[in-house]
């Protein structure tokens, strides 16, 4: 195992905790964004992990700022990202309703989502902000969070997040009668329902987010068929006494790219007092019943096994140890796979073959058994932990990458497999 560090620059650099590797598992893309919450990055860069050479992929213009960056897994690479709004003003400035994705190839950028936010609505467009980008496996189309700016301005409370998808049926272009509206290249939609309301004990939820893809090719229903096209994500629901329980959640979407486009019970583009309804036919499934809900801190992002039969997170023990549990597709008792005597302390990844799991614990970095749940430390115990944004396999399952503070500024490091 061999452990190196491969940005040396006086910024900072932010991985995103999924598909931050180029298909030939030489560069890692980043932005600078400062660590927290400030979305004040100008741009977009990859480093070669081997020989250190540094390029820019992305400088935001007209006082816009960009950041979580992601890559498709084929060649040529094709890199999608936040954008915040160019010529911010006092009604328009940064916010999770006011962004958008980008889609970045060959140096051209594009619009993923149009954005339409005076009615009468377009289908396929969105009206507000999109979040965390990431493409499917086979990079046809992706998945993303979503907040919505008609309902902020008509009830805050209303602006719930959800998740949503983005599809190459058709470009999108709305009538723009708002300086603000735009075109984009693909048909995007929400696929997650929720209520400012939900009736506690009950499947209801308030808040969808920190969505995965669902097996590389879909998952196997109990039946025996094939589910090629699934999303998990955490929800979060109340619990009896009223309390927030976060949950892990499944909603299948359709095979066929025409059937994002037809319309359910509920207007695709939503009304003035509604959210965007999902298509015809996608519907949510609860997932997991647990006693205390799945854990919050640290935050991470549901990730499936490869061949889609496990859905990984995390959740305490009965000790309130943070450990990794797994649960299928299809529903049941979750199955709890880590045993340590430490709490798992970041998001985590699979390797691309599913036999190992990585995340930090015990503040090193650690590969997981995905059958034992055994760990392998691969780093050395430092004082201060790494940081638990991402922690991320390379396409070759040679490496992993993960975020380090070093005098200052968080740079990114690298260990190599044996």
């Amino acid at each position: 195992m061999t452990v190196k560090q491969v940005t040396f620059a006086a910024q900072h650099h932010q991985l995103t905790n999924i598909n931050v590797w180029t298909a030939d598992s030489q560069w890692l893309v980043y932005d600078v964004r400062p660590s927290g919450a400030s979305f004040t990055g100008l741009t977009l860069e990859r480093v070669n992990v081997h020989s250190g050479e540094v390029e820019v992929l992305y400088t935001a213009q007209h006082g816009a700022h960009v950041g979580v960056v992601t890559v498709s897994a084929h060649l040529p690479p094709r890199y999608a990202f936040i954008q915040g709004p160019e010529h911010p003003d006092a009604q328009w400035q940064y916010d999770f309703h006011h962004r958008r994705g980008v889609i970045l190839m060959d140096g051209q950028a594009h619009n993923m989502e149009a954005c339409d936010i005076t009615p009468p609505y377009t289908p396929g467009a969105l009206r507000g902000g999109s979040h965390v980008h990431v493409f499917s496996p086979d990079g046809s189309r992706l998945s993303y969070t979503y907040n919505d700016h008609v309902m902020h301005e008509w009830d805050a409370r209303e602006d719930l997040r959800n998740v949503g998808v983005a599809v190459p049926l058709c470009p999108v272009t709305p009538p723009k009668t708002h300086p603000r509206e735009c075109d984009g290249d693909y048909f995007c939609v929400l696929v997650s329902q929720t209520t400012a309301q939900p009736v506690p004990g009950s499947n209801d939820i308030n808040r969808a987010y920190e969505e995965g893809w669902v097996g590389d090719n879909g998952y196997r229903r109990a039946d025996g068929t094939q589910q090629r096209w699934a999303l998990a994500f955490i929800g979060d629901t109340l619990n009896l006494a009223g309390e927030k329980h976060p949950e892990v959640f499944i909603v299948d979407l359709p095979a066929e790219l025409a059937a994002y486009a037809q319309e359910g019970d509920a207007p695709l583009a939503g009304s003035e007092t509604r959210l965007p309804a999902p298509p015809a036919g996608v519907q949510q499934r609860r997932l997991t019943f647990t006693p205390q809900g799945i854990a919050l801190q640290p935050r991470h992002w549901l990730r499936s096994s490869p061949d889609g039969s496990r859905i990984a997170f995390l959740m305490a023990d009965a000790q309130q140890v943070v450990q990794l549990w797994t649960v299928s597709p299809n529903g049941g008792e979750p199955q709890q796979l880590t045993h340590s005597a430490h709490s798992i302390q970041s998001a985590f990844s699979w390797h691309p073959q599913g036999t190992a799991l990585a995340f930090i614990c015990d503040n090193s970095v650690m590969l997981c058994d995905s059958q034992s749940g055994e760990l392998t430390r691969l780093t050395v115990f430092t004082t201060a932990a790494p940081s638990g944004d991402a922690v991320v396999f390379s396409p070759d399952g040679q490496q992993i990458a993960w975020m380090q503070e070093v005098a200052g500024w968080r740079q990114l490091f690298t260990v190599t497999i044996r």
